[in-house]
């Protein structure tokens, strides 16, 4: 079953890398001026690692995301031109549908929370129960509202490309959290912390783990960055080695980072993608 769920991943890695290349085209075709070769480099750029994964050196996958933040940084990406919805047309169908629209919503969640825990002592069960869930939820869509399936890869990356550069804003933050773990922050943080929180204390020390989220998340900008530090530095040594569960600890440390996040300008990082999402 392991193997199954890695080569499902790699499947799912690269149609979210084709979903990227065909935005790349749709940008050479249909952007005019300078920005029509950036914004094709960039998401070929962004494509490239989901698409060959494992096959591409750490090194230039590196490469990659320092070219596509130099692209961005320069202002060089833009937006692409994508077929829009005839508005008689989607009157007539949210008319039809009506709320039964957001059923593909309930099916993704349940489906996904389902097989996260039926295959919950498996690696990267929560992936492939992501990965799973979507793919039934977009055929149930398509069946529901008797859209083509060419449809669904259009207007998929017209919201994709809505949110632009900031899509890959948390991945980046993510990679940046396990930088600073792997160079060793989270021990730096550990003995600072020992000199002031008794190690037998379990308030004192699951008041640090929660602060230390919150600041370390406003440092970083996101919670999933600041948790790997946080959680080898403090929750680690100071909370579960008292016995505390993980899962619970982990879903309230988080949480304390979200609270970090939204009281920083970084929290665009959850604020713009929505909106972007949303067409607000």
């Amino acid at each position: 079953m392991q193997a199954f769920i890695d080569v499902s991943l790699n499947v799912f890695y690269v149609l979210m890398g084709l979903l990227m290349l065909y935005m790349a085209y749709k940008a050479f075709t249909t952007i005019q001026g300078v920005k029509r070769i950036g914004t094709t480099v960039f998401w070929i750029l962004i494509a490239l690692p989901f698409i060959l994964g494992a096959l591409i050196p750490a090194w230039l996958i590196g490469l990659f995301v320092v070219l596509s933040s130099l692209l961005t940084l320069s202002k060089q990406v833009t937006f692409g031109k994508y077929k829009s919805l005839d508005e008689t047309f989607g009157q007539k169908q949210s008319k039809l549908l009506k709320n039964k629209i957001f059923i593909p919503s309930f099916i993704l969640a349940f489906v996904a929370v389902g097989i996260a825990m039926a295959l919950g002592n498996y690696a990267n069960s929560s992936l492939f129960a992501i990965g799973v869930s979507s793919l039934v939820s977009l055929l149930f869509a398509l069946i529901m509202t008797k859209a083509k399936a060419t449809e669904s890869v259009e207007d998929g990356a017209r919201l994709f490309d809505s949110m632009g550069p900031v899509a890959i804003l948390p991945q980046l933050l993510v990679a940046l959290g396990a930088l600073f773990t792997t160079a060793g922050v989270g021990e730096v943080i550990s003995q600072a912390i020992t000199g002031v929180v008794p190690a037998d204390n379990r308030l004192l020390g699951v008041v640090a783990y929660v602060l230390g989220m919150v600041i370390f998340t406003m440092i970083m900008g996101n919670a999933f960055a600041a948790f790997s530090v946080i959680t080898a530095g403090i929750g680690i040594p100071f909370v579960l080695s008292q016995g505390a569960n993980p899962v619970i600890a982990g879903a309230l440390a988080l949480t304390a980072g979200y609270c970090g996040t939204l009281m920083t300008p970084m929290a665009a990082n959850f604020n713009i993608v929505p909106a972007a999402l949303l067409e607000m």
